[in-house]
């Protein structure tokens, strides 16, 4: 299975490189995405989709509802595409290290 490394530590991804094991997700992790999806830095409102992903998902196990994304975050879609250029499924949910998506954000 591929891995990307992270503070000289090894964390497994899949075929996709979301991460496997959302457990093994920190900030760092998350920085290290941002790069490989093209955001040199994450803002503030970066942080506030990603915290909020990584929020519903603890509570939830499964990432929420674009509307529902949109709607807590006072974010419109297009802002979030603005921001995540891969989106909210490919990298919103890869930089908060979420499974996956299967259905829709």
């Amino acid at each position: 299975m591929p891995s990307i490394v992270v503070n000289e530590k090894e964390i497994e991804v899949d075929e996709d490189g979301f991460i496997v094991d959302p457990d093994e997700w920190n900030e760092d992790v998350a920085r290290t995405f941002a790069v490989a999806e093209g955001i040199s830095e994450l803002t503030e409102d970066h942080w506030k989709v990603i915290r909020y992903l990584r929020d519903y998902f603890s509570k939830f196990q499964m990432a929420p509802m674009i509307r529902n994304l949109c709607k807590e975050t006072g974010f419109s879609l297009k802002y979030i595409y603005e921001i995540f250029p891969s989106g909210p499924a490919k990298g919103a949910c890869k930089l908060a290290g979420l499974s996956k998506p299967t259905g829709c954000v």
